[in-house]
Parts: structure tokens; C-alpha cells; sequence
């Protein structure tokens, strides 16, 4: 990608050309180039300020850039009803702020309406309650389909949440920092859950922000290394995500260890 004369796509899922973002008249992405086609799992890497969340927001349809051009699912932002597009994205967020007592299975019925309640008189099917449960099986919690939200452990809010952004079907997943709070046994259960996931939806394509490179799960098949508001690397994941890529991008030091699939990093 980097180096290589930019063409518009209109097959990719997701296409930011030379994007800038200002906040408060502060420039905080400069030029930032991105192209993901369907199928494809991208990691998006950086230290904290370095913009992910920035960039994650032009995917999700929910903000649009200062200058450059940023296509979704094929439609460009700001000649498109965002609401549209947004029919087509599923998002997890362990930060997902539920305040009412909605059992496992309604949580992930929510993710049909794309609501954080559901909604007064609103009555699901008996096939959608049949697909809430089949993918909460997937996410291997169906045990605690009927548990309240706020009795569940973080692991397991996890693993709810993906099955709630599944049941809509999305072409597209993004997933910011999912594995916020969880302890090394359920994180585990998370990233083998995303990796059956991945499996078992092979037209679907995610994008998933994080600080780690423990938290990446085997299925993931690109990255992108963001520094300072700027991409530093992108491309399949084994090419970028080497000791000198991530060195230049968190500014320090790191080895980087790729083994049966799952990498690894420490200070040199």
C-alpha cells in the first residue's frame, strides 16, 4: 500500500484516501491512507493518542474527515445516508453502557433494532430468538442466556457482545478494544471465540483496534501501524507486524515473536 500510486476501489469495504481530521483546530490525522477488501481481519495497532479511535469512527460511519475521502461498504461519506450503512456495521465495544436489566439473549436481540434497549413494543421473532441463541452457542455462552447483564463477568459481556453485533448480519465488524478488563483466561476465550467466528462468516470483515499484539487473534490477516496521526505500515499481518515496524510506531525498543499463529512482544 505505502509507496504505490493510490487507485479508488469501489470493491473494498473500507477506502480512506489521504484523509485529515482537525479537532478544535488541532490537525490530528495527516494523510492517512487505507484500503480493506471483504474477508480480510486487520488489526489497527498504535500507542494510546496515536488516532485509532479516530480512524475507527470514519469506519463506523460515525464521523467524517476534515479533508480526503472516506468510503464505506462502497458509498462515500457525505453523498450517502450514514444511517444506511450503519445497518451493515457491527460494533463491540466492552465499554457498551446498558443500565437496564436485559438478560444475555435480549442484549444480543438488540443488535437486530441496533439499540442499546429494546425497544417498547417491540417483539422479536421466534427465528430471531432462535438465531440470538444460536450465536450465543457460538460465543460459547449460551449457559448464561438468561443472566442479567449486570451479574455477568467481563469475559462474558465480551463474548455477548459479539454475538449482539453478528445477529444483524453485518458485512462489516469493528471491534475496539475488546479484550479492555479481561483476565489472560478470558482472554483466551475471547480471541478463540472472534477466531470461530471468523470461520464460520468468511464473506465477513473486521477491523479490530488494540494496544497488544497478544490480544490478536490467529484469524487475523492484515495490520496497521499507527503513529502521531500518520500510517507507518500496513499490509498482511506477518509483513508489518515485525520488531522494526512496531519499534518505529510505539517509539521504543520491542522484539516481536510470531508463533503458531499468535505474536507476541517485549521490550529489547
Amino acid at each position: 500500500m505505502l509507496g504505490v500510486a493510490y487507485r479508488w476501489s469501489v470493491s473494498a469495504v473500507l477506502d480512506l484516501h489521504d484523509v485529515t481530521f482537525r479537532r478544535n483546530g488541532v490537525e490530528i490525522l495527516h494523510g492517512i491512507d487505507l484500503r480493506v477488501e471483504q474477508g480480510q481481519h486487520w488489526a489497527m495497532l498504535g500507542r494510546n493518542g496515536a488516532g485509532k479511535s479516530t480512524v475507527l469512527g470514519f469506519c463506523a460511519a460515525r464521523a467524517h474527515p476534515t479533508a480526503g475521502t472516506v468510503a464505506v461498504l462502497g458509498h462515500q461519506l457525505g453523498r450517502v445516508d450514514v444511517a444506511q450503512i450503519r445497518k451493515h456495521i457491527g460494533h463491540v465495544d466492552p465499554r457498551h453502557r446498558l443500565s437496564t436489566p436485559l438478560t444475555a439473549r435480549e442484549v444480543v436481540l438488540t443488535g437486530v433494532t441496533g439499540t442499546i434497549d429494546v425497544p417498547m413494543r417491540w417483539v422479536p421473532t421466534a427465528a430471531q430468538i432462535a438465531r440470538a441463541d444460536e450465536l450465543l452457542a457460538e460465543a460459547g455462552v449460551i449457559a448464561h442466556r438468561d443472566s442479567v447483564w449486570q451479574t455477568m463477568s467481563q469475559g462474558e459481556r465480551g463474548r455477548t457482545l459479539i454475538a449482539r453485533a453478528l445477529i444483524a448480519a453485518p458485512r462489516l465488524l469493528l471491534l475496539d478494544e475488546p479484550t479492555t478488563g479481561l483476565d489472560v483466561a478470558a482472554r483466551e476465550q475471547y480471541l478463540a471465540t472472534m477466531d470461530r467466528m471468523a470461520a464460520g462468516n468468511p464473506d465477513m470483515t473486521s477491523v479490530l483496534v488494540t494496544h497488544h499484539l497478544e490480544e490478536l487473534p490467529t484469524s487475523t490477516t492484515h495490520a496497521v501501524l499507527i503513529a502521531d496521526g500518520r500510517v507507518t505500515a500496513a499490509g498482511p499481518v506477518a509483513a508489518t507486524l515485525t520488531t522494526e515496524a512496531v519499534t518505529g510506531a510505539f517509539d521504543h525498543p520491542i522484539a516481536v515473536t510470531h508463533d503458531g499463529g499468535r505474536f507476541s512482544a517485549r521490550a529489547r
